[in-house]
């Protein structure tokens, strides 16, 4: 996909017009629709980047994942799996303390699924916390 088509995806997203990003970045009226010819400088590119919260890599295709921290597909699967060693090991009489005795499988439904998604967030968070802390180390 093209630079300018992958910022008027990103537009959508967001609801705003060219104009309003162009304006809010500060360049030219109609700048962006010039670089389906003409290359934008670095520094351009990192304002749209910032703009939309991605990577100037996701802007000119080379990757589909919008942060550099965002989740590989392996690191979704490895949340899945911890996570369901977590669940299975909250079922297991004993293994926690915590729900007054109570296992998982023992919750109500909505505290079950309150848990799980708290579990879930957590592991998320810390995969992406990791994965900051490595790229901040390499950029020594």
């Amino acid at each position: 996909m093209s630079l300018v088509k992958k910022i008027k995806t990103l537009c959508d997203e967001k609801k705003v017009t060219f104009a309003e990003v162009e304006r809010k970045i500060g360049i030219s009226n109609g700048q962006i629709r010039r670089w389906d010819n003409v290359s934008p400088k670095s520094e351009t590119l990192n304002k749209v980047a910032d703009y939309f919260d991605v990577s100037t890599d996701y802007l000119l295709d080379r990757t589909d994942k919008k942060r550099f921290d965002d989740l590989t597909e392996n690191e979704e699967k490895d949340i899945q799996k911890e996570l369901q060693e977590l669940i299975n090991g909250l079922n297991n009489k004993g293994a926690y303390a915590g729900f007054d005795g109570q296992t998982l499988d023992e919750l109500d439904d909505e505290d079950r699924e309150l848990l799980i998604a708290s579990l879930e967030n957590s592991l998320r968070l810390a995969k992406r916390i990791i994965k900051q802390k490595s790229a901040s180390r390499k950029d020594r």
